[in-house]
């Protein structure tokens, strides 16, 4: 076993194909344990170099109704009247603490993709 730090990305593209030529081992075995270790390194340098950031609230939304099927007025449960739900999804609204939770609860969208701050748009005058 010849581990070493993943300073770049050809380190990177090393560590995960090797990662691939081990898969299929057994744990508790010296290259499981070298699989565990390089998984480390790896997840480590993607998250310092390669994160992806969480999308804003209202594009969470979106692609979860996406996902689901779901139209504009079947947020009304979640959010209230369909005049809200137009101004949420246009980001003329915040959302408040309720429609969070609504929205956690029956579309099983993750509290942390929705309590991230956006910027609304502003009214033309």
């Amino acid at each position: 076993m010849n581990i070493k730090p993943i300073k770049n990305d050809d380190d990177l593209t090393s560590a995960v194909r090797r990662i691939r030529s081990l898969r299929g081992v057994q744990p508790n075995t010296p290259e499981g344990d070298e699989i565990e270790i390089l998984a480390t390194l790896v997840e480590a340098y993607e998250e310092k170099y390669h994160a992806i950031e969480a999308p804003d609230p209202i594009e969470a939304i979106k692609f979860r109704m996406d996902q689901m099927g779901l139209k504009d007025a079947d947020l009304t449960e979640f959010v209230g009247q369909r005049s809200r739900v137009s101004e949420v999804l246009n980001k003329k609204r915040a959302l408040s603490l309720k429609m969070i939770r609504n929205l956690n609860k029956g579309l099983n969208i993750p509290l942390d993709a929705l309590v991230k701050d956006y910027p609304l748009e502003r009214e033309a005058v």
